[in-house]
């Protein structure tokens, strides 16, 4: 269990200088921007350039380009991403100045304490759509909220937003049990399965993280009832159930074929009318616990209709990029077998003649410990075109590579680089297709690469 820092709280105040490890990520990008708005003079340092330092820098924040000691000089102290380890040149230079070193995740912790809501939406699946869609409801409800979302949402130009409400939503992750740092007057649970275990035992290990994450709500714990492992971590404590059957507290009722319309019922009356502009089981499942949210705050079953009819997806996440050769592209982050399921479902109520799916796999120990689901959903599609593994975090200490994979799936290729990918995926194009560039590397250069020619 993470021991919460309360001396934090001394550092996180204006006139005091902050220096940010890894300040390009996509949860550290926001925090310094939030704490500039909050008068802190922030600096930060990344291993490499970037459109998210570029942004950092034109907001008038001093980005170093590489880790050095001397970046941490005249700081009152130190936040790092989860990807920076004691190893790292500044975080050792800071621990030899008696610098304090804190956790990325102990600073949003801290930073929530302020306001009455603190909406902290966590699960293995859709915590950024979910995120965002809850974004769009609130922003319609006019609560004015400040708003942390691991990806860039179209209505906010960014993946974050400093309100002067009283409400903060921020999308909550478990790798290094990192949303334990945080401080949810409503957690939402919107799935579990095994996932980061470079970090976790197994699947009993990354359910009791959930567990201790909802036990730390202090109004209320929002889960999905039709997940058995959510409901198997969570049991005995008390929730709101939300999912399509209909024994839970909110579910969804006539529901279309392509899933995009539905009522939603709380408590067996009726309280809004969705018609979402995404696809999918998977976002059904996702804009019921949105409007679950929205439920439990007291807001308005019209904000949620008229929030959820301006939602057309969050960046990354089936976002439509272009045509090419007649070829629909869209990018999807995808990254674990459960996602890959929930995009394939999707696709197929979307009626093209042909999935072409250019898939890169994300760490080489999830590559390796799901191995066979990524086999049995890749298997599922028309044509796979396999890029090699994105390393992340991690080094090749396992010597597996996505040829690996390649040799499991009959009819795939493999490319060893993205523009062989691109080659590949130019040549083939055709009318009637779907060309879907997955993962949660760099794939999605793959395709901004094919549309550009």
């Amino acid at each position: 269990m993470i021991v919460r820092n309360q001396k934090l709280d001394q550092f996180l105040r204006p006139g005091k200088r902050v220096h940010l490890v890894g300040i390009g990520g996509v949860s550290m990008r926001p925090l310094g921007l939030v704490l500039q708005g909050m008068g802190i003079t922030v600096t930060g340092s990344d291993m490499n350039s970037s459109v998210s330092t570029d942004e950092l820098i034109a907001h008038g924040i001093d980005v170093a380009i590489g880790h050095r000691a001397e970046n941490i000089q005249g700081a009152d102290c130190v936040i790092r991403t989860a990807a920076a380890h004691n190893d790292n040149p500044e975080i050792a230079a800071a621990r030899a100045a008696g610098i304090p070193v804190f956790e990325r995740a102990q600073a949003w912790g801290m930073i929530m304490r302020a306001y009455k809501n603190a909406v902290c939406i966590s699960g293995t699946h859709g915590k950024t759509t979910t995120t965002s869609m809850v974004t769009h409801i609130l922003m319609e409800a006019q609560v004015d909220p400040t708003v942390m979302i691991g990806g860039y949402l179209p209505m906010l130009h960014a993946g974050h937003r400093v309100g002067k409400g009283d409400t903060i939503v921020l999308e909550s992750c478990e790798y290094c049990d990192s949303f334990l740092n945080f401080y949810p007057t409503l957690a939402v649970v919107l799935n579990i399965e095994a996932d980061h275990l470079d970090y976790f035992k197994d699947l009993m290990d990354v359910e009791k993280s959930f567990r201790d994450f909802a036990n730390l709500s202090t109004h209320g714990i929002i889960a999905n009832g039709d997940d058995h492992n959510t409901m198997e971590a969570l049991k005995g404590l008390d929730v709101i159930t939300f999912g399509v059957d209909e024994h839970n507290r909110i579910h969804a009722a006539n529901i279309s074929a392509d899933w995009s319309k539905f009522d939603v019922i709380c408590d067996g009356e009726f309280y809004c009318h969705l018609e979402l502009k995404v696809v999918g089981r998977h976002n059904t499942c996702n804009a019921l616990a949105a409007a679950a949210t929205a439920w439990t705050l007291g807001i308005s079953g019209e904000c949620v209709e008229r929030g959820l009819a301006s939602f057309t997806g969050a960046g990354r996440r089936m976002e439509y990029k272009g045509n090419f050769a007649g070829a629909d592209v869209y990018d999807d982050y995808a990254h674990h077998p459960g996602e890959l399921a929930a995009t394939i479902d999707a696709v197929a109520t979307m009626g093209y003649q042909r999935v072409v799916l250019a898939f890169q796999p994300h760490t080489y120990t999830r590559t390796k410990a799901l191995f066979s689901d990524f086999v049995r959903e890749l298997r599922r599609v028309d044509q796979v075109v396999l890029a090699e593994i994105y390393a992340a975090r991690e080094s090749n200490t396992i010597g597996i590579s996505s040829q690996d994979l390649a040799k499991e799936i009959p009819g795939s290729v493999y490319c060893e680089t993205l523009p062989e990918v691109t080659e590949y995926l130019r040549k083939i194009a055709r009318p009637g297709d779907v060309i879907l560039t997955v993962g949660a590397g760099d794939i999605y250069r793959a395709g901004e690469a094919l549309l550009e020619k």
